[in-house]
Order: structure tokens, then sequence, then C-alpha cells
């Protein structure tokens, strides 16, 4: 639903990690590598994954040092195996070597999160007639969401919202205030003339809030929480296409092929960019005689 991260993001998150990791000097190379020794490296995966974040590891290195020739060899949403090449960089040793922890940090992180990513759709695929695409969450780290939601693209997810400022999204909380379907749809005429290109959500507990939902003008999606798959399925069959139909709570790999068999359009999974396990890789480094 939302848009890749921007260059503008990348740059602060390089910055911020650089900062933190290098601080008032790299002391390590500063006085054990000799400043003239040029090199070769190569990061390789060290497991099966799905890569992300690689062109934001390439900049770590030339964040660092402009010298540095670097090229991505696997570029983002590219299935690898061990042993496989994703970036190579020539150049001086110390800055190679400088750069490599914050580059590998972002490439493992984000790679893991494409990869949880890409066993989800891979999952919904395998599901005859299914059409639900895999949705993120805003539960993502601070500071690296639109990193975080570029992985989820790369791993061929859908992003949801960005934050709360481009979609509306009415959550049981928000109900817990005042419900009742005439101030709901006087909210919406009001949401509608001020905002007339922000779409619109309303989460749903039960099959019978859905179908006060569906009275509502205004409305573009509802989302089923935490719903059964036979609830989901007469949730499907009430909306008949007025409304799209997203899924969340209890989702995970057991679960989610028999929810998008209920025929919902959307899955929302937050372990995407909360939970997702790194991927390893490492930096094969040899020195030019």
């Amino acid at each position: 639903m939302s848009s890749c991260h921007s260059t503008s993001a990348v740059e602060q998150a390089i910055r911020t990690a650089l900062a933190e990791d290098i601080g008032s000097g790299d002391l390590t190379c500063q006085y054990f590598v000799d400043p003239g020794q040029t090199g070769h490296g190569r990061i390789v995966a060290k497991q099966t994954g799905v890569t992300a974040g690689v062109r934001l590891a390439a900049e770590v290195f030339r964040h660092v040092d402009p010298a540095l020739n670097v090229e991505i060899v696997r570029p983002c949403g590219t299935r690898v195996e061990p042993g496989d090449t994703v970036l190579e960089i020539a150049g001086p040793v110390t800055s190679i070597l400088t750069a490599e922890r914050v580059a590998l940090n972002f490439l493992q992180q984000l790679s893991g999160v494409a990869t949880l990513t890409r066993r989800f759709v891979d999952a919904v695929a395998a599901v005859p007639g299914a059409r639900a695409k895999i949705l993120d969450t805003r539960k993502t780290t601070p500071g690296l969401r639109a990193l975080e939601k570029a992985a989820v693209k790369a791993g061929g997810g859908t992003n949801h919202r960005f934050g709360l400022y481009d979609m509306v999204l009415v959550k049981d909380n928000h109900l817990a205030a005042r419900d009742d379907l005439a101030f709901l749809q006087s909210a919406l005429d009001r949401l509608r003339a001020e905002h007339p290109g922000i779409r619109v959500e309303l989460e749903a507990d039960t099959v019978e809030q859905v179908r006060g939902f569906l009275t509502l003008q205004g409305v573009g999606f509802i989302l089923l929480d935490n719903m059964t798959p036979a609830q989901m399925r007469e949730c499907v069959a009430l909306s008949n296409g007025k409304v799209q139909l997203e899924a969340s709570g209890g989702v995970n790999l057991q679960t989610v092929a028999e929810i998008a068999a209920t025929g919902v359009d959307f899955i929302s999974v937050g372990a995407l960019t909360h939970s997702a396990p790194a991927i390893d890789f490492s930096l094969d480094l040899q020195r030019e005689a």
C-alpha cells in the first residue's frame, strides 16, 4: 500500500549507524592495518535466503570511502544460496574493514525480513484460487521503518500504510470510545470532505460488526481481527466484493494457507518486521600484493 524507502531515509540510516559504530575512529585499523594496503572483498551468503538492503550495504562502503569500488552482484529480491556473492568491494583494506560490520548488519537484518516475507508469499501462492496479498504492519524498528518496508517488498510482500498520516485505520481502541454507526458515518463524511484521497479501514472483531460496517459509505477495507476461518468465509460472502477484507491476528506459516483459502484480499503479518531472523552473510577479504 505504501512506497519504498527514500534516498533521505537511506542517508539518515547510514550516517546514524556509522556514527554509532566508528565514533571517533577505528582504532583496530589505525594500529593494526597498513594504511597503504589494498584488497578485494566479497560479501557472501552463508545460508539460503532472499536479499534486501543490498544497495544500502553498498552505500555504507561508499560513505566510508568514496574511493572504494563497489559492485552489486545480486540485487534486492534475489534468492541466494550459501557461497553466493552479493557484493564485491575493492580498494583500501582499512576502509573495507571499517565499513564491514555496519554493511553486514543492514544486509543481514533486512534480508531476514525479505526471506520471511517470501516464505509467507510462497505459502499463499500454493493455495489454489487464493488472491490474498501479504501485508506488513507498523510493528517496525524505530527509525528503520522505510528500510524494513522496502525489504518486505523485496520479498514479494505488499506495504500497508506507512504511518498514521497516509491512511485511516479505526481499530478496536478507537471504537471503544464510540462505535455507533451514525457517529461513524458522520466521521467518514467529514474525513472524505477534508481528505478525499485517504483510504479508510475499520477493524471488526465479529461478523455482526462487519455486517454493520458494510452499510457505511466511504469504507474501503475491513480488518477481520482474530476471526476463525469459518467467520472469515462468512464475511467474504457478506461483503461480496463491496470492500476489501484484511485478515489479521494469529497468522503464522502454519495458518496462512488456511486463511488465504477463505478468499480474503490481504493478510497482515506483524512478524515480518518484528520477528524475522537475520540471514547470515560474511565478508571474505584478500589483500593485494
